[in-house]
C-alpha cells in the first residue's frame, strides 16, 4: 500500500462558489478538453452520441433543488471534482504506488504506467472523484491541470486549471490554501468555506462556498392584468347599448 508524504504546507487546490456556479457546464468540457488534447493519455468516450453517452470526465456538474430551512427552495449547481484530500484514503489503498500525494504541492495524481485498473481507489474515494478509463482501463482524475500551473510557456493569466479559466461567472478560484493571506484563504474565511462531506476524515482542500439564502419575492397575480376591466365607464355604442338594455 502506498504511504501520505508529511502535510506540505503548499495546499494548491479549488474553492468553488455554489451561489455562483449557473450549472453552465462550461467547466467540464474545457476540462475535457485540455486534458483530451494536452495531457499524456487521452479521456476517451464510447458512445459520446448515442442514447446512453458514456465517457470518461475529470469533473461533473450536478444539479439538486434545495429547500432551506427559511426561504424559498433553490436549485443548487454542485460541480464534484477530486478534493486533493490531505488524508486521501485513495492513496493509501493503492497496491501499485500508483496513486500518490506529491510532498511540494499537496496535489494527488495517479501514474497511470504503474495503474493496473484494480479501481480499489475509487472504491475508497467517498466522493466519486474517480473514474476507470473503460479504453485504457486505468483509473483517471483531475491533476488540477498541474501541466498547466506550472508552465512558464503558458501566459500568467494562463497558469490555472482549464475550468476556472474557462467559467463564465467566476464561480471557480485557485490558489494556495495553506497560506492564510492568500486570495482564496480568505475568500474561505469570508464566506465561511465548508467541507465536503467532513465526518469522512479526508480533511479535502478544495472548499465550498454556500449558496446564499434568497429573499422570498411576493406574491404576483400574472393572469391580473388580463382580468381587470377595460374601462371603468363603458363609451360610445357600448354606452347607448347598455342604457337602451337597462329599459328593457
Amino acid at each position: 500500500m502506498t504511504t501520505l508524504p508529511p502535510p506540505s504546507q503548499k495546499k494548491l487546490g479549488l474553492v468553488i462558489d455554489l451561489d455562483t456556479c449557473v450549472g453552465c457546464h462550461a467547466c467540464v468540457i474545457s476540462c475535457k478538453g485540455w486534458n483530451t488534447e494536452n495531457y499524456g493519455a487521452p479521456l476517451s468516450d464510447q458512445d459520446p452520441y448515442g442514447e446512453d453517452p458514456s465517457g470518461t470526465f475529470l469533473n461533473r456538474v450536478h444539479s439538486y433543488e434545495v429547500q432551506p430551512e427559511a426561504g424559498p427552495a433553490q436549485l443548487v449547481h454542485f460541480p464534484k471534482s477530486c478534493l486533493h484530500c490531505e488524508d486521501a484514503p485513495c492513496v493509501t489503498v493503492c497496491p501499485t504506488g500508483a496513486s500518490y500525494k506529491r510532498a511540494e504541492d499537496g496535489i494527488v495524481l495517479v501514474n497511470e504506467s504503474d495503474c493496473i485498473g484494480c479501481q480499489l481507489c475509487a472504491w475508497a474515494c467517498p466522493y466519486g472523484a474517480r473514474e476507470v478509463d473503460a479504453e485504457e482501463r486505468v483509473m483517471k482524475k483531475c491533476t488540477l491541470c498541474v501541466d498547466r500551473i506550472y508552465n512558464e510557456n503558458l501566459p500568467e493569466v494562463d497558469r490555472v486549471p482549464a475550468c476556472v479559466r474557462t467559467c463564465p461567472a467566476g464561480a471557480r478560484h485557485f490558489g494556495d490554501l495553506g497560506d492564510p493571506e492568500s486570495a482564496v484563504s480568505q475568500l474561505v474565511a469570508e464566506r465561511g468555506g465548508l467541507d465536503l462531506m467532513p465526518e469522512q476524515g479526508t480533511n479535502p482542500v478544495n472548499k465550498y462556498l454556500p449558496p446564499r439564502p434568497r429573499d422570498a419575492l411576493p406574491e404576483i397575480d400574472v393572469l391580473a392584468p388580463y382580468l381587470a376591466p377595460v374601462a371603468e365607464e363603458p363609451k360610445g355604442f357600448v354606452a347607448w347599448l347598455d342604457k337602451a338594455l337597462e329599459k328593457l
